[in-house]
């Protein structure tokens, strides 16, 4: 049978280097990226760098946590209408 795998010494140099891995994207970055996405506004070149240093678990938390405070806000702002109402 033939050798399918040549010896390493003739096999080609990767010529492909791994990219260089970015940093996680802070607590501040995050929150924006979500905010102006609530408010469909974002930027490309922003959007590029969010789908490299964002990862999706922290989209989730955020985004959860703020609906969570707008609902609450939404809540309170009705709730101190009706109680001026009366």
């Amino acid at each position: 049978m033939p050798d399918v795998n040549p010896p390493p010494s003739s096999r080609q140099p990767d010529t492909e280097t791994p990219a260089p891995s970015k940093a996680d994207a802070t607590l501040p970055q995050v929150i924006g990226a979500v905010f102006w996405s609530f408010l469909g506004v974002r930027k490309g070149n922003a959007m590029r760098r969010d789908l490299v240093t964002i990862k999706p678990h922290q989209v989730i938390i955020v985004g959860v946590v703020i609906a969570a405070l707008f609902v609450a806000t939404l809540l309170l702002i009705v709730r101190l209408i009706i109680s001026g109402a009366h």
